[in-house]
């Protein structure tokens, strides 16, 4: 009877390693070839690796006071060694706290996203910074299965290209902070009036807030939310 409970056991575990072992493979084999299929299709990273934001006409007077400033977009290009590290901490503290450890999706943050959604918690996403980047400069912000799968492909393709001071650069220039304002420095210009290199560690918390949700953050328009936020 022993011997026979004994074989039972061994011969369903057997066959439940088996299981799983073929499904990885299976999973494996998938990634392989989503990546042989898509990866060779994804677009040029030249907008990335020679970026120039969109910077509006500004027109000052002859002892440098601005007179008017004209443009759809409000931007104050600003390279990554001069923005303060209270703002960055701010940012990745929010946006993605293991952003100098993955490589362009961060697989604990997706596990952990899952888990929390299945949970019935409030929803979370798992988009890292450079996942961010990929979607604000190439694709469309569409909740589809494909776009999601591009999205990933086109993080890992800026992260061989790009290092991570350049991509933050990049994502802390080009993220849309509502009143017209695109990037930190102009953000900063418009909710404080202030230079980004000047802003307090409030404030640099209240506009790290903002992409989320640019218009419900707003310091000008909901006050009171974004000093909660």
């Amino acid at each position: 009877m022993y011997w026979r409970l004994l074989s039972f056991l061994l011969r369903w575990t057997l066959i439940l390693v088996g299981t799983v072992v073929a499904f990885a493979v299976m999973g494996v084999l998938l990634v392989c070839f989503v990546l042989a299929m898509a990866y060779p299709n994804l677009p040029s990273l030249e907008s990335l690796t020679d970026y120039r934001p969109k910077i509006p006409l500004r027109i000052f007077s002859a002892d440098k006071v601005l007179i008017g400033e004209f443009g759809e977009e409000r931007r104050n290009m600003t390279r990554i060694q001069d923005i303060p590290e209270i703002m960055k901490k701010a940012v990745l503290a929010i946006e993605d706290d293991r952003f100098y450890d993955h490589g362009g999706v961060d697989i604990q943050g997706v596990i952990r996203a899952a888990l929390h959604n299945a949970s019935g918690g409030s929803r979370q996403g798992a988009s890292t910074i450079t996942q961010q980047v990929a979607r604000n400069f190439f694709l469309t912000s569409e909740q589809t299965f494909k776009r999601k799968i591009y999205e990933m492909l086109l993080a890992w393709k800026i992260e061989q290209n790009l290092s991570k001071d350049q991509i933050l650069e990049v994502y802390m220039n080009q993220i849309y902070l509502g009143q017209r304002a695109y990037g930190f420095s102009s953000a900063a210009q418009i909710y404080f009036g202030k230079k980004l290199k000047d802003i307090s560690i409030a404030e640099a918390a209240m506009l790290a807030g903002l992409p989320k949700a640019p218009s419900a953050y707003n310091p000008i328009a909901n006050p009171s939310r974004a000093k909660k936020r």
